[in-house]
């Protein structure tokens, strides 16, 4: 009879002791599902932060290309109505980025194919600038075909060579060396435009009078020196200089490449950090939803 009686308690023992082994399986695992919640929203609220701090520099990008003071002469390119639209394209770029850190939860697929179109496009366009990109052609403003097709137009250089004299680049370095003797003047620091313009290419081996003024000497030219054609253009004349030599053509376009690549290179480096942290917060977020 003892025994009999003792079962049913035992048995009740044994259900509750299950009961609470369950109980505490499903709050640990509640536990560990809520931990992994946690820290899928640290990383995904980590990353959204990221990907705001690297779109800030879009906007100070727009700011350098529409406030910067553009090259001498640059209008006539038409290159100033490129860089008010590659501005207005940047904008939209920023403003698409944060209104998907803002839609991540509720839209993410949506999110990540309207963010990845613009930036794929930014990344092509930084290529092009760069000239690193297999389909550029003599069509596409700012490459650097672009500007060597640019070069050759001997309509075109004829505006620029005015507007150069105009801007009295070359008038502005016989000033500020007006006092300079020949070790002074071969030691300074020139721009594109000066070295190319302003002055003789070293292959003439002229003799230093002055910033304006160089003297032909024969005898400094070896036989084994190949002959260049700007040595003949070269003028001790204000008005003529070497604004008619292949230096002063190269040195300009240089000055003028040097800009659009730089924003070619700034245009990728950022396309590429940006491609990164939105498709790193989208798998997370993927992650989080699934999770939740």
């Amino acid at each position: 009879m003892a025994d009999n009686n003792a079962n049913p308690a035992q048995t009740v023992a044994v259900a509750v002791i299950e009961e609470n082994k369950l109980r505490q399986a499903e709050e640990t695992k509640k536990n560990v599902i809520t931990g992994k919640f946690f820290q899928v929203k640290h990383i995904s609220g980590l990353l959204s932060v990221v990907s705001f701090l690297f779109s800030l520099p879009i906007l100070a990008s727009v700011t350098w290309l529409l406030y910067m003071k553009s090259y001498d002469c640059e209008w006539l390119f038409k290159l100033p109505r490129l860089q008010i639209g590659i501005s207005i394209g940047l904008i939209s770029v920023f403003l698409i980025c944060n209104g998907a850190l803002f839609f991540r939860t509720r839209l993410p697929m949506v999110g990540i194919i309207v963010v990845m179109v613009p930036l794929i496009v930014m990344f092509t366009i930084g290529l092009a600038l760069i000239g690193a990109n297999n389909m550029e052609n003599r069509r596409i403003p700012a490459t650097p075909l672009w500007f060597k097709k640019k070069i050759h137009d001997d309509s075109l250089w004829n505006n620029i060579r005015e507007c150069i004299y105009d801007t009295g680049v070359c008038q502005d370095l016989a000033t500020t060396t007006m006092e300079f003797k020949s070790y002074d003047f071969s030691m300074k620091k020139f721009s594109l435009i000066e070295s190319g313009c302003c002055r003789p290419p070293a292959e003439c081996h002229m003799q230093y009078v002055n910033a304006t003024f160089w003297e032909k000497n024969d005898n400094l030219v070896n036989e084994s020196d190949s002959y260049n054609a700007d040595c003949d253009s070269w003028k001790n004349d204000r008005d003529v200089l070497c604004y008619n030599c292949q230096t002063c053509r190269q040195g300009y376009i240089r000055t003028l490449q040097s800009k659009w690549l730089k924003l070619g290179v700034f245009l990728v480096c950022m396309a590429v950090l940006l491609i990164s942290s939105h498709l790193s917060l989208f798998l997370v977020t993927m992650w989080e939803l699934h999770v939740s």
